[in-house]
């Protein structure tokens, strides 16, 4: 195996087949960033959500897809463009994946697609060991998403951030702060009818414990494109309002059942309440 993915994988230190294949899928998730950053992507677009606060800022769970933004409406920048690069990258450190596009046949802000490959022989790859791999059928697919949001509301931060492995590159993603907005529209308004993403509540806790400002304008501006008018004159004390009168309706076992599998301590799950967040909402601050 490639020293290089040697190192990648050393920290997962994986024991069980669920542990090799979730070690797999987030070293892909950054070689595909190296083939993103390869291709120029990252001059028009901006990463954003859970892999982004996994990869950048440590945040302590599994994560699935890769999201990205234009940084304004009239980039030229287009998800398709960027997915060979991604083939191609991806299989020059031995892994066998293809980037499919995904075309729904309407109209949307939201560009998606597929990085597909079979589960088996990319984690022979990486070294899992013969009889575990035994364990994942032969057509098994490790299947990660990706989107690109071509109308993104305004007013997001973003940075510049090295990563080093495999191999030095750069990518541009939101700021803390923005990234926080994001999190918090998620959280109050995300559409998943009578699921809840308990993601987004640990995520919550995450940017709470770590003493993030949120970036309001750029939530204000989430808020009101999905056509909300929450966003109208939206501060502190009117957000506040908002996380409580969610933490008080929703299904918080629901949540944490969601969020389970992504974790490898579950201890911090028995604190969940309505009146857990709700101390925690009162801590927030803006920027």
């Amino acid at each position: 195996m490639n020293k290089a993915l040697e190192d990648m994988l050393r920290p997962y230190a994986p024991v069980t087949p669920l542990d090799w294949e979730q070690a797999t899928r987030e070293i892909v998730q950054e070689i595909a960033l190296l083939g993103f950053w390869r291709s120029g992507f990252f001059e028009q677009a901006s990463f954003y959500g859970g892999t982004a606060l996994r990869i950048f800022h440590g945040l302590n769970r599994f994560s699935e897809d890769l999201d990205f933004s234009l940084a304004s409406p009239s980039d030229q920048t287009r998800l398709e463009a960027a997915l060979a690069s991604l083939q191609t990258e991806l299989a020059a450190w031995g892994f066998s994946f293809e980037a499919e596009p995904k075309s729904s046949g309407k109209r949307t802000a939201i560009e998606s697609a597929f990085l597909k490959g079979n589960t088996r022989i990319n984690l022979l790859n990486v070294g899992v060991p013969t009889e575990l791999s035994r364990h994942f059928p032969t057509g098994q697919k490790l299947t990660i998403k990706l989107e690109l949001d071509t109308r993104p509301p305004p007013f997001a931060g973003t940075e510049v951030k090295t990563h080093l492995m495999p191999t030095p590159f750069q990518v541009r993603l939101y700021d803390l702060p923005s990234l926080f907005a994001g999190k918090l529209h998620a959280l109050l308004f995300r559409g998943w009818k009578s699921r809840v993403k308990g993601r987004d509540f640990y995520d919550f806790v995450w940017f709470v414990g770590r003493r993030v400002p949120v970036n309001l304008p750029h939530l204000a501006a989430r808020i009101r494109q999905s056509g909300n008018p929450a966003s109208d004159h939206l501060n502190l004390k009117t957000l506040r309002t908002l996380l409580h009168e969610r933490f008080e309706t929703v299904n918080l076992a629901a949540a944490a059942d969601e969020v389970r599998p992504f974790l490898r301590d579950t201890r911090e799950l028995s604190l969940w309440s309505a009146a857990f967040f709700k101390e925690l909402a009162n801590r927030l601050t803006s920027q």
